[in-house]
């Protein structure tokens, strides 16, 4: 059974001349990675918006259509709720940290106090979390002296201590250098082998290819593709995308002659290296 399903989604914000999204369905299944991609404006956070449950709850709008999360229909279902079986990280981690908390540990610990969480079994779940997401160094700082990439793994460990089934991310490397990307994928890979459902918007198509075993590709508010990763990202061009590096070097390869037409485009280091033949 899906943990996520979309029917026929529209949605047009107040006061927007056009609709953000347009009849969408698609669905998730449990425990696994699909990347959601498509230029800018293309709906890929609004439709994490009604995943979440932000549509109709706190983003107001026209809406059409259904989602249901483990069943439930949204629409139907108190936001508290549904927090408890979705968790959104944001692309701006300041936007998640609450200010209220003097340190790393007791920010993660935020949630689990307002739901609470018995202190023994708190203080057990934080200090495996920090561990997990690889802050346990930085536990007695103030969230706001962390790194970009750190931040960004505290919003993570923030969300994953309340032990949502679903976790949904929306370009959490947008504002990160590649150090800071490469921390936050790697935390990805790791909630994603905890068996935790991920929803990833990313624009970044090497991780997409490297992390989602589905893509996910909206163009102007409509679903346009559903697919495995390299098939999709190798059309990338379609839909305004920037192919990875690999993609365009055997782009660059086929149009000068230099090795046969193929339809299928590398997209990682690995699949460039067998893609060009290449040893070692």
């Amino acid at each position: 059974m899906s943990i996520l399903r979309v029917e026929q989604l529209s949605f047009q914000y107040l006061q927007a001349n056009r609709n953000a999204l347009r009849a969408v369905t698609c669905e998730f299944e449990p425990g696994t990675v699909t990347a959601i991609v498509g230029a800018n404006g293309a709906g890929k956070s609004t439709l994490c918006f009604a995943l979440a449950g932000f549509i109709p709850h706190f983003f107001r709008g026209k809406l059409q259509g259904k989602v249901y999360v483990n069943g439930a229909d949204t629409q139907q279902t108190p936001l508290a709720q549904l927090v408890t079986q979705v968790g959104m990280v944001f692309q701006n981690p300041f936007n998640q940290i609450s200010g209220a908390k003097l340190t790393v540990s007791e920010e993660v610990a935020f949630g689990l106090e307002n739901l609470g969480i018995a202190r023994a079994e708190m203080e057990t779940r934080v200090a495996r979390t920090l561990q997990l997401f690889d802050l346990q160094h930085v536990a007695q700082q103030s969230p706001f002296a962390l790194s970009g990439g750190q931040q960004q793994r505290l919003a993570l460990a923030s969300i994953f201590i309340m032990e949502p089934p679903v976790m949904i991310l929306d370009e959490p490397t947008a504002q990160l250098d590649p150090h800071g990307t490469r921390q936050v994928m790697k935390t990805i890979q790791t909630l994603a082998a905890h068996g935790r459902t991920i929803v990833l918007v990313e624009h970044k198509l090497e991780w997409v290819a490297r992390l989602a075993a589905r893509v996910l590709v909206l163009d102007k508010g409509a679903l346009v593709a559903d697919g495995e990763p390299r098939a999709i990202l190798s059309r990338a061009n379609a839909w305004g995308l920037i192919e990875t590096r690999y993609a365009r070097a055997a782009r660059a390869a086929m149009e000068r002659g230099l090795i046969e037409k193929k339809e299928l485009l590398p997209q990682t280091l690995e699949q460039a290296k067998d893609w060009f033949q290449i040893e070692g």
